[in-house]
């Protein structure tokens, strides 16, 4: 992939793919940054799925972003899958469109739906891809791309469990430059939460942009006693818990 990367004109074309949650938009987001810190003349597109959450926040990053109809596998209702197979076959045909028309030098994968189609016709067509899987557990996007891309990049060790151990890099996840450069002072933050320096400790528990069940439901069950401690928590619920959280406070 150095190599491929080497041979780019100065105004290399990239494709970023998936999403679904904010744990791969925003890496996405940072890694597309990144190449136009690198590559200033570079064009960039992103695909993702329609109706996800990348469908708005790509834009608001400042990319053009492309929707596939892919959607995932209905575990609940088998019967209802057929619609899943329509919406592949309809993705993988506008995923065809979508390269001829963009050109792209590489692919770039972070996992969800939406890469599974791109990265693959990338494949049949011979142009580079990679793949950035920001978990410890890999996706099942992911492990099933990493037969035919050059190259995977991985925030943890021993993820050759996963993946062809030839093909990994370990470069760790990719941040925005506000996290990575802005560093706010404690007084500051404290502040900015409405909590006195001087005050009982801050938890910060954080469930993901969607919201994880069992740490949300820990902490609704136990409410009482976190008032009890006296210690100050800031709830990070996720859009999908945020009003029963609400409700419970």
């Amino acid at each position: 992939m150095k190599d491929e990367l080497s041979k780019l004109n100065i105004q290399p074309r990239f494709i970023i793919s998936g999403g679904g949650t904010g744990g791969h938009i925003f890496p996405a987001v940072s890694i597309a940054d990144a190449l136009r810190r690198r590559y200033p003349q570079c064009e960039i597109l992103f695909v993702g799925a329609e109706g996800r959450m990348e469908m708005e926040r790509v834009p608001r990053a400042g990319y053009e972003i492309v929707g596939l109809p892919v959607r995932g596998i209905d575990r609940k209702n088998l019967l209802s899958n057929y619609k899943v197979g329509i919406a592949l076959f309809r993705s993988m045909r506008l995923a065809n469109k979508t390269i001829r028309n963009f050109r792209p030098d590489v692919v770039i994968g972070v996992g969800g739906y939406a890469s599974g189609p791109i990265l693959s016709k990338a494949h049949s067509l011979g142009i580079p891809t990679l793949v950035q899987e920001q978990n410890s557990y890999a996706g099942v996007t992911n492990k099933l791309l990493s037969r035919g891309t050059e190259k995977i990049c991985v925030a943890y060790p021993e993820m050759e469990r996963f993946f062809p151990a030839e093909k990994l890099v370990f470069t760790g996840n990719p941040i925005r430059p506000e996290i990575e450069f802005g560093r706010p002072e404690r007084a500051e933050a404290l502040r900015h939460f409405g909590f006195d320096q001087n005050e009982h400790p801050v938890v910060l528990v954080v469930g993901g942009s969607l919201g994880a069940l069992t740490i949300n439901k820990s902490i609704t069950d136990k409410l009482g006693k976190w008032a009890e401690s006296g210690v100050r928590l800031i709830w990070q619920t996720g859009k999908n818990y945020i009003e029963t959280a609400k409700k419970a406070v």
